[in-house]
């Protein structure tokens, strides 16, 4: 792999026909380095999960293009994602949801089980490998989830606002969690989220993207010192970067605001 970011997004642009045709996302383009944690924010009906659609293979009619390690064919196992929607299956216990997309691949049972073991461990789980999705609390169902998508070995983790059915302590606490984790992996991850304490607390980086068109709005670099935990939510520092994202941020929903008024009336 050579010394250039692992994934360019290269003025990416995507419409949706239908009665009234909606550009969703307008000449985005961003990189991503090596074991760097990146958070998207903006307005709701930015784009941002249509961006995260076309990065993960999902969406494959759009102009522009995405690159992986300076390539566009992207193998699909080389992203992992991880969504706010309930995804682990309830008749399997959490080793057997994590081992789940190893079985799939033809992993022979013992290697699967014990690199299984190794990812429940990592996200905080060991104990609870017998247990089934009824019987754990939301946060932790969602430790299994990412459990099952790291232990596949992504080159790119995507989470598209995984915590956002969870109350605002469990957030901090799983954020430090996938804080440990990424730092330990040095795992290149790209976030969603609404929530900009939670944008600050992890990020490395943060786009702020425009009301629709999606746009690129801002860059902020988060220069918070690592190893980083949610303690430092309570810094000035944390609270000047939280501040000036809102500042982008109010300004971009206010013009959706208008528009969906607009259309009302």
């Amino acid at each position: 792999m050579s010394n250039g970011p692992i994934l360019r997004v290269v003025n990416v642009s995507k419409r949706f026909g239908g009665e009234k045709e909606v550009i969703a996302l307008s000449n985005f383009s961003f990189d991503a380095q090596v074991g760097e944690f990146i958070s998207v924010i903006g307005p709701s009906g930015c784009g941002k999960s249509t961006l995260f659609n076309i990065i993960g293979g999902f969406i494959k009619d759009f102009e522009g293009s995405v690159l992986l390690d300076g390539k566009d064919k992207i193998e699909r196992r080389a992203i992992g994602a991880v969504f706010q929607e309930e995804s682990t299956f309830p008749w399997r216990t959490t080793l057997q949801n994590v081992a789940f997309p190893l079985e799939a691949a033809g992993m022979p049972k013992k290697e699967r089980l014990e690199r299984a073991r190794s990812f429940i461990k990592l996200v905080g789980l060991a104990g609870f490998e017998d247990s089934y999705p009824s019987e754990l609390s939301g946060g932790m169902r969602q430790r299994t989830a990412i459990a099952r998508t790291l232990a596949f070995d992504p080159k790119i983790l995507l989470m598209d606002e995984p915590f956002a059915s969870l109350d605002e302590q469990t957030r901090l606490l799983l954020g430090d969690k996938v804080l440990q984790i990424q730092q330990e992996l040095k795992q290149t991850t790209l976030l969603i989220t609404h929530n900009i304490t939670e944008a600050v607390q992890l990020s490395d980086r943060v786009l702020v993207m425009t009301y629709r068109p999606g746009r690129l709005k801002r860059i902020v670099q988060i220069d918070l010192p690592r190893p980083r935990s949610s303690e430092i939510v309570s810094s000035q520092r944390f609270g000047e970067l939280v501040g000036r994202i809102w500042n982008d941020l109010r300004e971009e929903a206010s013009k959706g605001m208008i528009e969906r008024e607009a259309f009302a009336g």
